[in-house]
């Protein structure tokens, strides 16, 4: 269904992408450190469970549109590629500021998870990535969509759980590492503006 480039690429962007901080590490460690680390993980898992509905929408709905036509493939793939270039153009001209967290009240570890989901629904991301990894001529693409969302969730879950049980000293070593803070930008800006470029010349 994959060929080994494919998924390499998916795995390797995606793992890149994790490393950056961003609103979903953000909001686990906010989490974890106001209401514990039960509500951190639990926030992680919401966050995996919204990417799941996300894949899911995606397979039932742009899945028709990808086989449909090639006017309805490039519409789906030029829409991602927009979204992936403003998200890089935005990431690299935004001036890095002191890594604070957002204030927010405690929460029960139900009550993360439940809020997780709503924030992490209300970001389409996904919907701009998963496309761009899915070939109908490869396989039916609803399963595509599936399998590429639930290695996407598996792999964020993971990776928001360690947050979740390291985050303190976690936060002492990107306070350490004073370069990082000031090039993350920049370096998660170049990865979706790189994305971006080689989904625009990719080939139906």
């Amino acid at each position: 269904m994959f060929d080994f480039p494919t998924l390499l690429t998916f795995l390797t962007v995606v793992i890149s992408l994790f490393l950056i901080p961003g609103p979903a590490v953000l909001l686990t460690a906010t989490r974890t450190v106001q209401s514990g680390r039960t509500a951190g993980i639990m926030a992680g898992l919401g966050i995996a469970v919204g990417d799941c509905i996300h894949a899911a929408l995606a397979a039932l709905g742009l899945s028709a549109l990808l086989l449909s036509s090639a006017l309805a493939f490039n519409v789906v793939k030029f829409a991602g590629v927009a979204y992936l270039l403003y998200l890089g153009i935005r990431a690299i001209r935004e001036q890095p500021s002191d890594p604070q967290l957002p204030t927010v009240a405690p929460a029960q570890p139900v009550k993360s998870f439940g809020l997780a989901i709503l924030a992490e629904l209300l970001n389409p991301k996904i919907l701009a990535f998963l496309p761009q990894f899915v070939h109908p001529e490869r396989g039916a693409a609803v399963w595509q969509f599936l399998i590429l969302g639930l290695l996407f969730a598996g792999l964020g879950a993971v990776y928001t759980s360690m947050i979740a049980l390291s985050v303190k000293p976690i936060g002492r070593l990107v306070k350490r590492i004073s370069w990082l803070h000031r090039w993350s930008g920049k370096i998660v800006g170049s990865i979706y503006i790189g994305l971006g470029l080689k989904i625009a010349f990719q080939q139906r």
